[in-house]
């Protein structure tokens, strides 16, 4: 028999079992990514852009100067992007749930047919996703939530995401820009400053691609040689471009 005061549903031998199970699952997935979209080109953008004008024999504070404006634009350019692509994620979503919202109230039993078909997908008898069609009928709101999940694969998005999404991309790359321009702050001579920034950027490169792997569960070893050879080769091209045009 369900307790009355558990949570809706769940039996009282089933509740002991929710209470001690924690489960261990990695749920900032968003967060993540905008980190990587920021960080991995805060590094590589700038990297080679410095490395490019080393390459043209640039004094270390023009490399400076050109790499803090790039750096600042970049930022803005990267955060806008980030704001736009989850706000129309959102608007997408709110599109959707009305277009969804209408179908349940003019064609319930064709609504209710979808959701038998895609019970039916998991291997579950008429039989037995009979009376689950038959609740979720009798509750509209869930309904409409369950069918904008299974049938449309769709997340409620938060309604933060965008300005959440544009900050973090922005500070992201801000932080990772300001790791190959670091060396041209404190060294004068450009030939010492490109060598410090190459080496200060690949190794943070190697963690940042290590981390990635971690995170996104690839193989972090992996992730970090390929994030850190990209990064390499990006700059080794604005270089060898700087070089050949001069």
């Amino acid at each position: 028999m369900a307790s009355g005061g558990g949570a809706r549903g769940i039996t009282d031998g089933e509740q002991p079992l929710l209470k001690h199970h924690k489960e261990k699952h990695f749920t900032a997935g968003e967060v993540i990514r905008d980190i990587i979209i920021g960080v991995s080109d805060g590094l590589t953008v700038p990297f080679a852009l410095a490395a490019g004008l080393s390459g043209a024999n640039a004094t270390s504070s023009i490399v400076l100067t050109a790499g803090i404006a790039e750096v600042a634009a970049g930022a803005i350019s990267m955060g806008l992007g980030g704001y736009l692509a989850a706000k129309t994620e959102a608007d997408h979503y709110m599109r959707e749930l009305k277009r969804e919202q209408e179908e349940i109230i003019a064609v319930p039993d064709t609504e209710a047919a979808e959701i038998a078909e895609i019970l039916s997908e998991y291997g579950i008898e008429p039989h037995e996703y009979a009376p689950v069609v038959a609740a979720l009928r009798k509750k509209p709101q869930a309904w409409l939530d369950f069918m904008m999940k299974f049938e449309l694969g769709l997340e409620k998005p938060n309604p933060r995401r965008a300005l959440q999404s544009a900050f973090t991309i922005a500070v992201a790359y801000i932080v990772g820009g300001l790791v190959p321009l670091s060396p041209y702050m404190f060294i004068s001579s450009v030939q010492k400053a490109v060598v410090a920034s190459i080496t200060l950027t690949l190794m943070a490169l190697l963690i940042f691609g290590y981390g990635k792997g971690y995170f996104t569960g690839d193989k972090p070893l992996r992730s970090a040689i390929q994030t850190a050879l990209i990064g390499a080769l990006a700059s080794a091209a604005a270089f060898g471009m700087a070089k050949a045009v001069q």
